[in-house]
């Protein structure tokens, strides 16, 4: 009776032990995000690569998303400062600091974000991680949102009307296109537009098709140009701390790693369009007058008038990083435009 009384309470101590164990094991990797728990990057992204993690970790590694911290620009200190694990960044909103990343954003791509963020993640890699604009951190991936189209609350009939409208603009290649067209460039997160417009502080934003949804912009920007091609593309990276991934095993940093880049990259791109996609859904439902520019028409041709020489303008701004940026510009095209 002793003995198995003795065998018992052993069985359950190891038992103990074995959950304890299990238990220390799990880690929680805190995700933080400006943008709502609707928006594509926060319903599909996130959500998919916590999947992804979960299991290639087998469980070990948890995914948990925190909301509302602030000005997006402030991601990337935050990761750094270690108030986050793992977040997301706009790199137009810190423009001193990310250059290279501009190259996908150069107007007349013609690809959607699914290819231009496999495409972004490629040439990144290949010549631009070596200057260390995400310095304290690491990159898990870049990618792209759809073309950025023009929302306004009143209708123009050529770009040229657009010059001196209060136009909000995220950094990056729109700060060169709002000053090519005389725009009245005004900042603010994209979380703000709906009551600036409201309230009629600005005229339009530059922004992609998807936010007419996710940020109810077919209620204040009834009016939408869309050019082919759009005007832009904007650019992203997910990233997440060194001291984060210095504190896992080997196992499941290589795990995170292998559930990120290029896969990740695709699947942010595709997401972005799928949201883009519902947005001119939601427009057209809501009534929102949405003029589909062809290609040879009136306005494609100023716009194509419009940014010439945008090469040379970010050979330029870059010349002192160091990298090859012709033929990374070249690259990203290359590869972009042949994505299947």
């Amino acid at each position: 009776m002793i003995k198995n009384n003795f065998l018992k309470l052993a069985g359950v101590i190891a038992l103990g032990m074995s959950v304890s164990q299990v238990t220390l094991a799990q880690t929680t990797l805190k995700v933080g995000s400006w943008l709502p728990p609707t928006h594509a990057q926060n319903a599909t992204v996130w959500p998919t690569w916590a999947n992804w993690v979960e299991k290639a970790t087998q469980g070990r590694v948890k995914i948990k998303m925190e909301y509302g911290l602030g000005h997006p620009k402030t991601m990337f200190d935050l990761v750094e400062d270690g108030a986050v694990d793992a977040s997301f960044g706009y790199h137009g909103y810190v423009p001193g600091r990310f250059k290279l990343t501009q190259a996908i954003e150069i107007p007349l791509l013609g690809v959607n974000a699914e290819a231009a963020s496999v495409a972004h993640w490629k040439v990144f890699n290949k010549y631009f991680a070596k200057a260390n604009e995400h310095e304290g951190l690491e990159v898990l991936t870049l990618f792209t949102h759809g073309p950025g189209q023009i929302h306004l609350a009143k209708p123009i009939s050529s770009l040229s009307d657009l010059k001196s409208r209060k136009i909000r603009l995220g950094g990056g290649i729109q700060g060169e296109l709002g000053k090519r067209m005389g725009v009245t460039a005004v900042g603010a997160p994209a979380t703000k537009v709906y009551e600036m417009m409201q309230q009629g502080v600005i005229d339009g934003i530059f922004i992609p098709m998807g936010e007419q949804k996710t940020l109810r912009l077919k209620e204040v920007a009834k009016n939408v140009v869309v050019l082919p091609g759009g005007m832009y593309l904007g650019s992203f990276s997910m990233f997440i701390s060194p001291d984060f991934m210095s504190k896992i095993s080997e196992e499941d940093r290589a795990a995170i790693r292998s559930v990120s880049g290029e896969k990740l990259a695709a699947m942010a791109g595709a997401a972005w369009d799928a949201a883009d996609n519902a947005g001119l859904q939601a427009a057209k439902d809501a009534g929102v007058n949405i003029t589909m520019v062809n290609s040879d028409g009136k306005m494609a041709g100023e716009f194509r008038e419009l940014i010439q020489g945008m090469d040379d303008t970010w050979y330029d701004l870059v010349s002192k990083r160091g990298v090859d940026a012709k033929a990374a510009l070249s690259e990203i095209r290359e590869i972009a435009r042949s994505y299947k």
